[in-house]
């Protein structure tokens, strides 16, 4: 039986929260799992190997305890762990695409709206203009309003 995951990327924009409490609240409702995505982009400091080998090195320490946090969010709102995809990328989008090929009970993509009426958001903006080639597979993206409240949120999912 597969599990249907509902794939939020845990970046450090401020609608981020709205994302994750409104997918928490799905898959509790539907019996899924969260899926976390924590994107690291290439260190652009070139000169040296070592150097940023480090930088790497720490970003993914820096990934990896953001979503050690963000597990006990997730387990208090579900009940179930959820899974930690740290992916190094050119960018987003492109890390979505390589973690939706690879995973089939990855079902929704969850993303929030920026809040305060400054438009959607840098990626929400990139997904509605260009769309995302997720190969053979078809996958639905909820965009939920950045500024939801909790109460909001229990009511929608």
């Amino acid at each position: 039986m597969s599990v249907r995951k509902f794939l939020v990327i845990a970046d450090d924009s401020a609608e981020f929260q709205a994302a994750l409490r409104y997918a928490c609240r799905r898959a509790r409702s539907t019996g899924g799992h969260v899926a976390l995505l924590r994107v690291i982009e290439p260190a652009v400091f070139e000169h040296w190997s070592g150097v940023r080998e480090e930088m790497e090195r720490q970003e993914r320490a820096e990934a990896e305890a953001l979503l050690q946090k963000l597990a006990e969010q997730v387990m208090q709102e579900t009940g179930q762990p959820p899974e930690f995809l740290i992916k190094h990328a050119e960018n987003t989008k492109s890390a979505i695409r390589s973690v939706v090929a690879n995973d089939p009970n990855i079902k929704i993509l969850v993303l929030a709206a920026s809040a305060g009426g400054k438009g959607p958001g840098p990626l929400v903006s990139s997904i509605a203009k260009d769309g995302v080639n997720w190969g053979a597979r078809k996958l639905p993206v909820t965009v939920v309003p950045g500024d939801l409240t909790d109460e909001e949120i229990a009511d929608l999912a």
